[in-house]
This record gives C-alpha cells, structure tokens and sequence, in this order.
C-alpha cells in the first residue's frame, strides 16, 4: 500500500484529443463523435447514415460503438451486415469473436478467430485477451498511435508528471542539488521538489521552484488553473505540512507497536506580491487517509484527485468536487465502480471534452499501471473503459499524460526498461490517423459524380486495401497509412476508369487530411450517359411510342441539364429486311419524328447538326434477312443513334490571345 501513496501523489494525468478529419456534415459529426469517444452520441449519427452511399462504414463504426458501451448483443446485428464482405478488413474478425464470445456464442467465436489468426499468425493478443476478457482495451488500441523517446533532463533519480504553465514545463524530481540534502528512506532518494525547464528545449537545465510550494516534504503533481477573479493559482500534493507544522495519524500495528502516518493532502498555492504563498488546505484533506494528484477541468467547475479515504472501492480511487464560483470547494463524489476498481486508480483528468482519464492498475492493461479513458454515454454517465495501448503504455508503470496545445506532443511518465531513473519523463508524438477524402466531379460540367466506386490500391504489392463510393455530393472518405504509396481507381458506368497515384511518405505529422479530387471525363456514348433503353418504334410507322418518348425524355435531360453545351447528330437504322427503297424511307421518318420531338421538348436546334435515316445500309452485324437471323439478331440492326459532336462550346481562339 506504501508504494501506491508514494505514486498517488507523483503522477498528474494530462490528456488532450485530436480533432479528426473534415468530411460530409453527417459522417464528419459521427466520426468526430466516435474519435472523442462519444459513442453514445455518434449511434443515432451512424444510424441516419445506414441507407446512404457510405451504409458499411455506418455499419462498422455502429458495432464498434456498442463494443465500446459493453452492449454486445446490440453489436452483432451490425457485424453481421458487413462481416462477410470480401472487402472487410481482416482485424474485425477479432472484434467480432470479441463480442461473440462476450454474447456467449463461444463455438461461434473460435471459429472467427481461428479465421483472424490465419491473417495474423503472430498476434498474442487473442490468446492474452480471450483469457483477461478485456474486449474495450483490445477493439480500440489495434494500432499503435505514438512515438516515444526519453526527455534530455532525466536523471538517474525520479522524475515524473508534466504541467507547462506560460512556456515552462513543470515536473517532479528527487534530483538532489546540494550532496548533504536529506534522503528518503523509501527509495534512498532525495524528498521530491517541484522544477521547471523551458519547454521544448533539449539544453535548458532544470531550475527548483524557488517558492513556499516547495518545503523538506514531498511535493508533486502541481497544476495551474485561475480563481474566480481570473487569477492564476495553483495546486499540488504534499504530506501533512501546512503552516510549518506536521501532522500525524497515529494507529496500532499487527505487532501492537505504534505507527505515525505522515498522508498526503492537497494544497492551494496563490501569488501574492509576485511570489507564490501556500494559503490553503483542501477541506477534505485528513489525517488518516491521502488525498492527491488533483487535476481541474478547463471550466474551472470540478477538481478531479486520487484518494484512499474510506468507503471507496479498492486502494486508491478517482473522486472529484465541484468548485463553486467563488472558488470553495464542495463534497468529494466517488467516480463510480466502473472508473475504480479493487486496485488502484490515479492521476485523474478530464479533457476539454469533458471525457475523464486516469491511470490504473486494477484494470487489465500491459503491465501495472496503464493510462485509461473513460467512455460516457449522452447523459454523461461512464459506461466503460479503453486502455490507451502500447507504446504510450508499457509492461510497467505508465502515467502522468499530458498533451500540448497542439495536440499532437506531449509528455508522460514511466518507469519502464531502458530509463535512466525509477521514473522518468517522456515525451510523445501522437501520430493521427491520416485521411483520405475527395470530391469527384464530372470533366466536362463540374458537376458532382455520385455512386463512383473508389478503390485504393497498395502500389508496392498491388493489393486491394479499402472499397468505397461517392454520396450524393460526389464525396468520398477513406483512412490511410503514413509511409505508403497508393493508387486510387475510380469507376463508374458513365465515365471511364481514371487512376490517381500518390505516397504518404512524406506527409507532415500534423496532417490529418489528404484530399485528392478527381475529374472524369464521360464516355462518348450518349446511350450510356443516358442510361437509354431500346427505341421502339411500330411496324412500318414512324410515330413516337409512349415508351419511347420516355427514353428520348432523357435525351432531353442529357442535352439541357447534364450537358447543356452538348451538340450530336442523329442517326436512324432499320434491318436488312425489305428494299432499300422501304428502308430509307422509313428510317428517314423515324429520324425525322425523333429530331421533331427531341427540339418540341427543348433541346435547341442547332445543338442537333443534322438528322439522318441510313435504312439497311449500316448494318452491325451479318444478317441478310430473316432466313438467316434470329428475330434477335434482326432487332439489334433496329436501332436510333446519337453520335456526340462535342461536350462544350469551343473557346474562341483570338478572344483567349486578347485576354
């Protein structure tokens, strides 16, 4: 229990969260949603979308947001809607046993993730995680998201927990300054001080605050925030030392011997005359029990800490208080089981969002203590928990998470392999996940293309890696890797296949989004681009049919909506049987009833070069007459053509010199 006070009051819990990619309004705000980890509050999102162009990304995003709530049951229906698919990516089959297995569908739960483990052959998590039970920590850390590396100012002593306040970096150490400073009999370091060092410097030495914050105790975990008059104030962890005086809590060993509990306790740190003062004791502080590690949300509305007072659910437990508008502090109200455990949880703090973080080690996680999140449904009531992974969390103690302005560095503490003290500081680059999006457009008017499917392509290996296609608004949106080379296909019947190439191997760090906006010329085919059936007209007349009509209402469409500079000519074809005489006669009148109802309904003449009847005399294929054709055969010579002239007006050539 001694090691988990002395952790309780080293460890600041800092974390911050990228915001994710710009894509169309509704799937932008769901997949904001889900990055946050609001899950509840991304469901009814994905649910609009699940009969839209992007229904399988819904449907993904939705089963994984039930994983996240513990709601397994509600999870399967969505799983089961893309789980088959050629397309999927080979890591849902482990989420899938995931919560086939949590449902109780054991037999059916080996059998997916025998089928995971063909295409992951060595990964150790499905045995570790079949065995712990951890499906939320397992679904949502598939992908290691961070760069690690030790900072320049660590020593062989501790140093742990990060703060900047006004460009400096605050820290921790039992770094000792002078040879004779006293030591701590726990770990034969010195009593932990509070430093600074310009953040961001790889030289800067650490400087010791010179203030009262600092005495012949411990101190750590200090934080900055404001006070009701907007000014800066501070707090921080100490054993029982207010006012130079010490208290104890005095109690009965095993052996009946009698032992003094120095405890921890919060304090509140003002400047006054330009120096900081210690002024305050948190209220709730007591003799018999550790309060530390405080935290305060960007509001100024709660104080998050760790404490092991009694009634709680384990060792230490996250608790919080609301601050009242003139800066008093209310009652400390228990996190709640789902948050603590029988264990120990530390190092409290909630994000701008509002979502709350903490370290653990009563949760499953890599090692001891690991950094958790807290998973809130729309009321705000906590649902579940995700551990962060690796290698921001490590096979030991993990904590201290602090995230800069930028969202993208920040720092964290650990006593894992390779450091240079028992604990040290590091500083992390989260590396965000990296979006590809676009709009594809029409060549000739611009226009969005809806329904294009978009294929991404690995270059290096030719394999497929994601399927998707366009909405309504021509938008598409995929997520890629950093360091690859790609080649985006994309398709659709009107228009032929166009091919973009493109590498993430040198895309900066901070960029989330990569946008690739496509052009596709349309086909010279004005059937096709009308989506046009058969022209029928009656035996030996020339009439237009009410069927027909429909069809040549698309032509219409085509000529004065879609492609409004389109300029064709018109051809009318009949089958071999019958004289040349009869056959040109009557292709001449289909033509001509064909041009005269194309020009009634509003396509302009001159956009129609000329109409023509050709009778038999362009035959597409060897029929010579019924005797030797298939009615078939026959009907495909029966045809009415548009040969395209050209999309748009041509730019006059001196007007374009003169400009």
């Amino acid at each position: 229990m001694k090691h988990y006070k002395i952790k309780a009051f080293l460890l600041l819990a800092f974390f911050g969260i990228v915001s994710l990619t710009a894509q169309s309004t509704l799937q932008k705000r769901a997949d904001q949603l889900f990055y946050k980890f609001a899950y509840a509050k991304a469901i009814p999102e994905y649910e609009k979308m699940v009969t839209g162009r992007n229904a399988t990304h819904a449907f993904q995003r939705l089963a994984e947001c039930y994983l996240m709530l513990r709601d397994f049951e509600k999870a399967l229906p969505y799983f089961k809607r893309f789980i088959n698919e050629p397309e999927t990516p080979t890591n849902y089959y482990f989420k899938y046993a995931m919560a086939l297995k949590s449902s109780g569908q054991e037999k059916e739960a080996l059998k997916w993730l025998k089928r995971y483990k063909k295409f992951h052959k060595n990964d150790a998590r499905v045995k570790q995680f079949l065995k712990d039970g951890n499906l939320a920590s397992v679904v949502f850390n598939s992908k290691e998201r961070y760069e690690v590396e030790p900072v320049h100012f660590n020593t062989r002593y501790s140093e742990f927990g990060s703060f900047v306040h006004d460009g400096q970096l605050y820290f921790s150490s039992s770094r000792k300054e002078i040879a004779s400073e006293n030591t701590y009999d726990w770990n034969n370091e010195s009593w932990l001080d509070i430093f600074y060092v310009k953040e961001g410097s790889t030289m800067d030495v650490p400087r010791k605050l010179n203030a009262e914050i600092n005495s012949k105790f411990h101190e750590s975990s200090i934080v900055f925030s404001t006070d009701y008059k907007n000014d800066t104030i501070a707090y921080f962890t100490r054993n029982s030392y207010f006012d130079n005086k010490e208290s104890f809590y005095v109690q009965k060993t095993e052996d009946k011997n009698i032992e003094k509990l120095n405890n921890l306790k919060i304090y509140r740190a003002d400047k006054v005359d330009g120096e900081w003062k210690v002024t305050r004791s948190f209220k709730t502080n007591a003799d018999h029990y550790s309060n530390g590690h405080p935290s305060v949300n960007s509001n100024r509305t709660l104080l998050y800490f760790a404490s092991d007072r009694p009634g709680g659910y384990g060792g230490t437990d996250i608790y919080y208080c609301k601050i009242h508008p003139r800066g008093g502090v209310g009652q400390p109200i228990n996190a709640g089981p789902i948050v603590n455990t029988l264990g120990n949880e530390m190092f409290p703090y909630v994000n701008n969002e509002g979502q709350l973080f903490f370290s653990s080690d009563g949760h499953v996680g890599f090692g001891q203590l690991d950094v958790f999140a807290a998973i809130s449904d729309e009321s705000g009531e906590i649902k579940d928990v995700v551990n962060l992974g690796k290698p921001l969390n490590s096979e030991k103690d993990d904590f201290g998470y602090y995230a800069l302005e930028n969202g993208i560095d920040g720092y964290v503490s650990s006593n894992r392999k390779g450091g240079k003290g028992s604990d040290d500081i590091y500083k992390f680059k989260f590396i965000p996940s990296l979006t590809l999006e676009g709009m594809v457009t029409d060549a000739i008017n611009l226009q969005p293309l809806d329904s294009v499917q978009i294929s991404l392509y690995d270059q290096s290996t030719g394999a497929l890696v994601e399927r998707t296609t366009t909405n309504e608004n021509g938008e598409y949106q995929m997520f890629v890797d950093r360091k690859q080379s790609y080649m985006i296909e994309a398709v659709r019947k009107t228009h032929p296949h166009k091919h973009i190439y493109f590498s993430t191997s040198e895309t900066p760090r901070a960029t989330k989004i990569i946008s690739k906006d496509i052009q596709m010329e349309p086909v010279q085919n004005l059937k096709v681009l009308a989506d046009l059936n058969k022209i029928y007209f009656d035996f030996n007349k020339s009439d237009i049919r009410p069927d027909a009509a429909r069809e040549l209402d698309k032509v219409v469409k085509l000529m004065t909506v879609t492609y409004p500079d389109m300029v064709i000519q018109l051809e009318a074809h009949t089958d071999p049987v019958g004289s040349h005489n009869y056959n040109d006669k009557l292709s001449k009148a289909r033509a001509k009833s064909t041009y005269d109802y194309l020009i009634a309904n509003g396509v302009p003449k001159k956009r129609i070069l000329s109409y023509q009847g050709f009778g038999k005399r362009r035959l597409i294929n060897d029929c010579t007459g019924t005797n030797d054709c298939s009615q078939e055969e026959l009907e495909l010579n029966r045809r009415t053509e548009f040969p395209i002239v050209q999309f748009k007006k041509k730019q006059n050539t001196s007007l374009a010199k003169s400009k």
